[in-house]
């Protein structure tokens, strides 16, 4: 047999007693969900003053706001039609997977090895030199044994990155006559700045 006050919902009544309170918020007060209930609400209204296709376009009219005073604090670059772009740098086989792993466990060893050199009496660049070619060996050894170990799953190396088709400048409502009317005076190329 369950109660009313066990369903989910009634976690969330507000002015009630006992364990239908609402969560606390940040300060320790209840606090009720806000907007549409898809996550936190992103402060003032805004408006759009200009569209570009690319991110420096974008940040050239930002900058170019900041060295006129504008309060840049209530400015953002907006991103939109966003495209995940993973660029294959190469293949990767168990050889190079020891190379870059001796790469990286070398940069370890050097640190470890300054580390111990600092307090080292005697000859402080043998302790360095020893866990350079230390962490080297070492991170060879792990970095072919972690390839060998994905089953040929993926055997190549990439870098990704997330690229917007268009990027917005907008700024809080209150302010878009002035960041309208200092545009006005901008003559920045490729600039496709909304008049609305």
């Amino acid at each position: 047999m369950t109660s009313a006050s066990s369903s989910p919902t009634a976690a969330w009544r507000p002015g009630t007693q006992g364990g239908d309170l609402l969560p606390s918020g940040p300060a320790g007060h209840p606090s009720a969900p806000s907007g549409d209930g898809h996550g936190p609400e992103s402060g003032p209204p805004t408006v759009t003053i200009g569209s570009y296709p690319d991110y420096p376009s974008a940040q050239r009219v930002v900058d170019y706001l900041a060295d006129n005073r504008f309060p840049v604090e209530h400015t953002a670059i907006v991103g939109t039609n966003l495209t995940l772009v993973e660029t294959v740098l190469g293949r990767m086989t168990t050889g190079r997977a020891a190379v870059l792993g001796a790469g990286t466990g070398a940069w370890f060893g050097l640190f470890i090895g300054l580390l111990f050199g600092i307090f080292t009496v005697g000859n402080w660049l043998a302790v360095i030199l020893v866990g350079l070619v230390v962490g080297a060996i070492w991170g060879a050894v792990f970095g072919a044994v972690a390839h060998a170990m994905t089953g040929g799953q993926r055997d190549f190396t990439s870098a990704s990155s997330l690229r917007a088709g268009q990027y917005a400048v907008t700024v809080d409502a209150q302010l878009a006559d002035q960041a309208r009317q200092l545009m006005g005076r901008a003559h920045l190329p490729g600039s496709t700045a909304n008049a609305s």
